[in-house]
């Protein structure tokens, strides 16, 4: 890309201006510290020119925007043709005060839903099970079946809005009741647009809320790529997960690494089931984390772009050029923020939503000041979203492409990323994949070895965190924070009590014994878990059926 002669020239006066100019300086006023890094660690030279990208084919690794290798963003025109989706994550209690809130962001700007599930959900549990006492409702929104459902998205015509939901073990059977309440809104499946997380591969590695055995839970995830490829087009049928991965301790560098290892896992299995790559490539969507070092992670997202093209292309040898686009979610990081001083959660959220917009989100959810200390109020949620609005309609950042692109530091760092992401799904190769790197420890393993090291900074004062390890001040404990009520998880039970007695139960059995036969054999699940949601069947109930005939993942090493 550049001109040997001037980089010889180049390099003779770096040199000069290094040991002339900055080495006077930095003698008489020393550096802040004896070594520079991002937040994940990755050394940070004082200065950064052509001899640090002097290797960089333009066309070849940057390229244009909407062409390979999709460095520069998934689309031509990127938010100057439509700005991302302001997605804010919600849901809390019943089905209800959930459809409450989601109104109340609709109104308020919001572009488009993302459901919160409560543990007992996430985990294939009715409200009324024993495990469930004292969740219910807490973490997210409880939906026991079709019913609860349909009051989640009363008033909301599902022709109008996209709607993400994170769910992952259970992923069929929710996408199975949104399809359902679409139907009884006189509205065909084909015009749903939305995303299911439906990642299970990183339940087991970081976060927990696995049901079945990783085969048949591949299995269920490869059902929905063939059924959604023929039924529900517009609808993203995974959303391959780094968020939890990097909430769990992971620097940047490893969540690329193994959320595309995850990614190379599930397009492996579908292609094992009989899929051709370029029929479900094209649904398949990501979700990643935005920290608050802001050049890095728009370096992070720009090097996830070009990696994931790279090997749909060359290894995978997809023909589809939507085969090839990293399309991702991002949500702000929610183990950056801070119990004390909650305030200045606000400034965390917007430098990491200002960098998820520079490396060129899709959608964009930014977590409340409060959320470190409960659900965030509705003031909270406000200042969330106004923090995209303002971004979006007055930084200037969404009046181009990838504004920093270009950037010998931003070019080198994504560059870095890359090939150290690469270095790591290299190894996970070596190792048989990512399921059999999951089952040996390898990834959790290296999860935990970050987070350790993070901590370690934190707590001797390496690494600074205003308002926790400096700068602190004596703070009254906060006030009106949301408080879900209690009685929660007892209007749930009674309202699975009223519709046990009040469903067709003959039906009911039919359609769960088909579920059951089905899972015996080898047909598309999909159908069978429609129709037995269409009979009020209860989250519970079908995932019993399919514990049944699936068993329960028992992990072989701690996360």
């Amino acid at each position: 890309m550049f001109d040997e002669e001037k980089l010889k020239h180049l390099r003779n006066a770096k040199h000069e201006w290094y040991e002339g100019l900055y080495k006077k300086v930095t003698q008489k006023y020393p550096e802040r510290k004896d070594k520079f890094v991002t937040g994940s660690n990755m050394e940070v030279e004082p200065l950064y020119t052509p001899l640090d990208v002097k290797k960089t084919d333009y066309l070849e690794k940057i390229g244009f925007p909407g062409q390979y290798p999709f460095t520069r963003g998934v689309q031509p025109t990127m938010y100057r043709g439509r700005l991302w989706t302001m997605r804010q994550y919600a849901g809390f209690a019943t089905a209800e005060e959930s459809n409450k809130r989601y109104k109340y962001l609709l109104e308020q700007g919001q572009t488009g839903l993302s459901v919160a599930f409560d543990l007992p959900t996430q985990i294939g549990y009715d409200s009324d099970h024993p495990l469930a006492q004292g969740e219910v409702g807490k973490v997210g929104v409880a939906v026991d079946s079709l019913q609860d459902m349909e009051i989640l998205f009363d008033g909301i015509p599902l022709d109008k809005v996209s709607t993400s939901m994170t769910i992952n073990a259970p992923a069929a059977i929710l996408l199975a009741m949104y399809i359902a309440v679409a139907e009884k809104q006189g509205i065909s499946s084909d015009k749903l647009k939305g995303t299911i997380q439906n990642d299970i591969l990183k339940e087991y590695i970081a976060r927990g809320t696995y049901i079945f055995p990783p085969e048949p839970s591949m299995r269920i995830i490869t059902n929905i790529f063939e059924f959604c490829s023929k039924h529900v087009p517009k609808w993203n049928t995974i959303s391959i997960s780094g968020y939890h991965i990097r909430e769990a301790g992971a620097t940047a560098v490893q969540e690329v690494a193994f959320t595309l290892a995850d990614g190379i896992a599930y397009v492996e299995a579908a292609i094992k089931a009989g899929l051709d790559v370029d029929e479900f490539a094209p649904r398949l969507s990501f979700f990643f984390n935005a920290h608050n070092d802001l050049l890095e992670e728009v370096a992070k997202f720009r090097a996830a772009r070009r990696l994931w093209a790279r090997i749909m292309k060359e290894r995978f040898k997809a023909q589809n050029k939507k085969s090839m686009m990293l399309r991702f979610h991002t949500q702000t990081g929610g183990s950056t923020l801070t119990a004390q001083q909650p305030d200045n959660n606000i400034v965390r959220v917007t430098l990491q939503a200002l960098a998820a917009v520079l490396g060129g989100t899709q959608s964009l959810h930014t977590n409340s000041r409060d959320e470190a200390l409960a659900l965030p109020t509705e003031d909270s949620v406000r200042i969330a979203l106004r923090t995209q609005q303002i971004i979006a309609y007055e930084s200037g950042v969404a009046e181009t492409v990838d504004p920093l692109a270009g950037s010998y530091y931003v070019e080198h760092l994504t560059d870095m990323i890359e090939q150290q992401a690469m270095e790591y799904i290299e190894k996970i190769d070596k190792l048989g994949g990512a399921p059999r790197a999951i089952e040996k420890g390898y990834i959790q393993q290296e999860i935990q070895d970050s987070a350790y090291n993070y901590q370690q900074e934190v707590e001797s004062g390496e690494r600074i965190i205003v308002g926790v390890n400096k700068f602190k001040i004596q703070e009254t404990p906060p006030k009106d924070l949301l408080k879900v009520d209690p009685r929660v998880g007892e209007l749930q039970t009674k309202k699975l009590k009223r519709l046990k007695e009040s469903r067709d139960n003959v039906r009911l059995k039919q359609t769960l014994e088909a579920l059951r036969e089905a899972a015996k054999g080898q047909s598309n699940l999909m159908l069978p878990i429609i129709e037995c949601v269409k009979s009020y069947a209860t989250l519970g109930e079908i995932c019993d059926v399919l514990r049944e005939v699936f068993g329960e993942y028992k992990p072989s090493v701690s996360i």
